[in-house]
């Protein structure tokens, strides 16, 4: 990872967290319900998650408590707008917009001295089955302080009350208590410290549950994808819910989004395209061994590219330029099907989201297209950062240095 840290292009978000903010995050783990890290340091995302501690507890999850029941810390006002590195659900990133929107103000006060622990709650305790994840519906993100400094505002303001009644300004024991009050916590009659719930509806999402599940809703029916065989063989059992049901493996998959207007595809216009020009090359790398020419010269030099092109075995010549070979044989044949004549992989990196869809969904799409076939290195980056690194550590340095190198400069 030591070349996409240089490139700034490895958690380069990340805020990092030491002192006293250490001793605050651990409260909020155990607030939670969890145990505290004994790590000094360590660095957080935009939902308090930390690589560091995740490799400490040698659990990528510890802020679940369970899979239906995911958690968040903001320690920092920074967090705000920041990447999400490790998100459970595909709309993590929204439900923290929503939150830094909501109580952006707030946030900034309660952080000088306090952390917030926040809570996701779509009313569903635990799960005991795959269709479970059908009653997500809407989430209340409930916020809880360390300290409980929002009760010791109440008691604060109790205790000034009770000292303007009456004679009660001469009570030396009450001004005791005010004076302990204000040493341990300062003046709190100002600060808002009370934040109401947020709710969060959900529409079409991904969830880590169950080995992964894509969750497409408002379609002729509700879609369901399965990245874990076991878990899918378990859910197409389950008759109670009207949905379709699919492995991400499965090709008729790529067919029924195609006629439900998921997604689409216009291979004349992709074929002089930088996607498909970045996913040509990519597809050629995987056949390029012993060299003479650095692997990053060859996809980046047209005249390499030709030498190199010729020079590999012509059934894999065929799959690295199979758009082209079929748009050739189209034009002779109208009735030709892509599918039928590109190899797999490439046949579903060229599909893109449908143009009607509105963007959230478009990304939980490109998520799944660069799940299925993970052959555009760019869009794996933006879509599927934890993929993407380990598939770059996969990778002969050479084809490492292309990589960074059409990320940086965006083709």
């Amino acid at each position: 990872m030591d070349k996409l840290k240089k490139a700034n292009l490895y958690r380069n978000e990340l805020i990092s967290i030491n002192g006293k903010l250490v001793e605050r995050y651990n409260k909020c783990l155990q607030k939670l319900g969890f145990t505290p890290t004994k790590l000094t340091s360590f660095s957080i995302d935009g939902m308090g998650w930390s690589s560091e501690i995740a490799a400490e507890k040698k659990e990528n999850f510890y802020l679940n408590n369970g899979e239906a029941n995911t958690h968040a810390i903001i320690i920092t006002p920074k967090q705000k707008g920041i990447a999400l590195y490790n998100p459970f659900h595909s709309f993590d990133k929204e439900i923290m917009k929503t939150v830094f929107r909501k109580h952006g103000d707030a946030i900034n006060d309660i952080t000088r001295d306090a952390a917030i622990c926040l809570d996701f709650d779509q009313n569903i305790d635990t799960f005991y089955q795959p269709l479970d994840v059908l009653k997500y519906k809407d989430i209340i993100i409930k916020f809880h302080l360390i300290n409980n400094l929002d009760e010791a505002k109440a008691a604060q303001l109790k205790l000034i009350e009770t000292f303007h009644k009456d004679a009660n300004f001469i009570d030396e024991g009450l001004h005791q208590q005010l004076l302990a009050s204000a040493k341990k916590y300062g003046d709190l009659r100002t600060r808002v410290l009370e934040l109401e719930p947020v709710k969060f509806t959900t529409d079409s999402f991904y969830t880590k549950a169950f080995g992964g599940v894509f969750v497409l809703r408002d379609f002729v029916k509700p879609i369901l994808i399965f990245e874990n065989e076991a878990t899918y063989k378990e859910a197409i059992h389950d008759t109670l819910y009207d949905v379709l049901m699919y492995h991400i493996s499965h090709k008729e998959l790529i067919d029924r989004l195609l006629s439900y207007d998921v997604i689409e595809f216009d291979l004349e216009e992709e074929v002089n395209g930088k996607r498909y020009s970045r996913i040509k090359k990519y597809i050629f790398s995987e056949f390029l061994k012993d060299t003479s020419h650095a692997t990053k010269d060859i996809l980046e030099d047209p005249i390499l590219f030709k030498s190199y092109l010729n020079k590999i075995d012509i059934s894999d010549r065929k799959k690295v330029m199979g758009l082209e070979l079929f748009l050739e044989k189209k034009e002779i044949s109208k009735t030709i099907k892509a599918k039928n004549i590109l190899e797999n992989d490439l046949f579903v990196a060229l599909n893109k989201p449908h143009s009607s869809l509105k963007p959230s969904h478009q990304d939980l799409i490109w998520y799944l297209l660069v799940n299925i076939a993970p052959k555009d290195v760019l869009f794996l980056y933006w879509y599927d950062k934890e993929q993407f690194y380990a598939i770059f550590n996969t990778l002969n340095a050479s084809v490492q240095d292309w990589v960074i190198n059409t990320i940086l400069n965006g083709f």
